[in-house]
């Protein structure tokens, strides 16, 4: 087969804010279960998955065969086509095995956060009507099946696989991931369950599933509101992997051949992640065949490669509801690229900045970002109302975030459009004075809001977490503001604190900060 390199695009000069990610290979026409079929069949031997703690190693063959089993059990077990199976629980072989398992049966796969409380669960459970939930017993300070044992106190009293529950009528059946609990399945159960004729069905269904079906529903947990579960189908997910990993450059980095050491070449991650990363005593690891990819404060990517030796950054820009990504820079782009943007348009994807009244802007103007092309969902499951809000009639995707698009169509991400701060007539946007903060040595974290003010309408407001030992003062921060960033951008109000409040999935809610720093300023 040949190589297919995503290079940068040659753009003709953009005189306004849209860019198309143009591509001389063609979006994928397959299934999730397809692309795992065909892999294993081009290398069978090669390792497919490696949870190092738990000591699994699946070559693709071993893996498919696992998939297909489990597939069938889970027909076996009275899951169709179409119901949701929510996995609920920390990263081990078991969530990638429903994930390819439930997607070969026509079963939509429901990520349920494992920081979820009852509350959360019961809530999302019964939006999305699973039928079956997978999970461990227990991890960390999360205790699943006692939790799910206090929603629904059924399970203790019915058959296996029956459970009939007045506050989660759709609920049939828990799959426990590591012991054995009463009134639910192990996953041993589940690879144990289908006869010959299960296995004929699963086959005999494959004609008839389409790479446009839903295979996901992953809730976004907004910072308002209760989360909405973005559905996404084979397409959207096969493809934006597929075309990630080209313009990241997987096809020519990554050359077969056994690896006897399990050394990381790719790492994925979130800004917290590396900023805790690079936080941690890290130079006792040896981190020089690792390359990462995230949307961070410069800062933390100067840090990544001076204290961890990563050798490459692909900084990515996405959301859920676009499968997640949308910009994607390449390897060798520059320096300054890779520190202040987000990187080029995704191949097949449409992307526009506009002003309030929907008008594209000029190149260099801020506006929210829009999205369009086969990255974006279906919608909000069961929630037309909020997809409608989401998606304009034209397919257009808003994302919330405000963003400038250079002359060469890269984009730099301004911030949240809600969280810009209006101080006297000057928008300021929160991301850009974080950034100038975060180069203070004695700043481990830092989030700035807008707080009432009768004159100027806002002001800005520095809540900051300290590195461990250190102290501070807002005079210090506010002098080491002075003739850095602009006079209106200084924060007029600063504050230490321990921590953030956060919604389940580790975001931080900036309303609350702000309604929290209103109150104790008495506003």
């Amino acid at each position: 087969q040949s190589l297919h390199v995503d290079n940068p695009p040659h753009i003709p000069t953009l005189t306004n804010s849209y860019v198309h990610g143009t591509s001389s290979v063609s979006l994928l026409h397959l299934t999730v279960s397809q692309c795992l079929d065909s892999t294993a069949e081009r290398w069978p031997d090669r390792e497919a998955v490696v949870f190092v703690q738990d000591g699994i190693r699946k070559t693709f063959a071993q893996f498919q065969q696992d998939v297909d089993k489990a597939a069938a059990g889970l027909l076996a077990l009275g899951l169709k086509r179409g119901d949701r199976l929510g996995v609920w629980g920390p990263n081990t072989y078991e969530w990638i095995l429903f994930q390819f398992a439930s997607a070969k049966a026509g079963i939509i796969l429901v990520s349920l956060n494992p920081a979820y409380q009852a509350k959360e669960i019961d809530f999302t459970l019964k939006k999305v009507q699973c039928k079956a939930v997978v999970c461990p017993s227990q991890f960390k300070t999360q205790n699943f099946c006692e939790m799910l044992r206090e929603i629904c106190p059924e399970i203790n009293s019915t058959p296996l696989g029956m459970i009939k529950s007045s506050r989660l009528p759709d609920l049939r059946m828990v799959i426990v991931t590591d012991s054995r609990q009463p009134g639910m399945f192990h996953v041993d159960d589940v690879m144990q369950a289908a006869e010959s004729r299960h296995h004929k069905e699963l086959m005999d269904l494959q004609s008839r599933l389409s790479f446009d079906d839903p295979i996901n529903i992953q809730f976004t947990s907004g910072t308002t509101g209760n989360p909405k579960g973005a559905t996404l189908s084979h397409h959207n997910i096969v493809n934006n992997a597929y075309f990630a990993g080209l313009r990241m450059g997987f096809e020519w980095r990554c050359w077969p051949g056994s690896r006897p050491t399990c050394r990381c070449n790719f790492l994925y991650g979130t800004p917290t992640m590396f900023t805790d990363l690079v936080n941690q005593d890290i130079h006792k690891y040896d981190l020089s065949s690792v390359e990462a990819g995230a949307p961070c404060p410069p800062e933390i990517l100067r840090k990544l490669k001076t204290d961890m030796n990563v050798k490459e950054i692909s900084v990515v820009y996405g959301t859920t509801e676009n499968s997640p990504v949308t910009f994607i820079g390449f390897p060798h782009d520059n320096e300054e690229l890779k520190l202040n943007t987000v990187g080029c348009i995704m191949s097949h994807t449409e992307a526009k900045v506009v002003d309030p009244a929907g008008q594209i802007v000029p190149l260099g103007t801020p506006g929210e970002l829009m999205i369009r092309g086969s990255c974006v969902m279906h919608g909000y499951w069961e929630d037309p109302e909020k997809t409608r809000e989401a998606i304009c009639p034209a397919r257009w995707y808003r994302t919330g975030d405000t963003a400038t698009l250079n002359n060469l169509g890269y984009c730099r991400i301004e911030g949240r459009l809600k969280d810009m701060i209006i101080r006297g007539g000057e928008n300021i946007y929160p991301a850009e004075v974080e950034q100038f903060l975060f180069t203070h040595p004695k700043v481990l974290e830092v989030q700035v809001v807008g707080v009432k003010d009768d004159r100027l309408g806002e002001q800005v407001c520095a809540c900051i977490r300290l590195k461990e030992g250190q102290t501070s003062s807002p005079e210090e921060i506010r002098a080491f503001c002075k003739g850095q960033i602009s006079h209106f951008k200084i924060p007029h109000y600063v504050f230490f604190v321990d921590s953030y409040p956060l919604t389940a999935s580790g975001k931080i809610k900036k309303m609350t900060l702000k309604e929290n720093v209103e109150k104790e300023l008495g506003l």
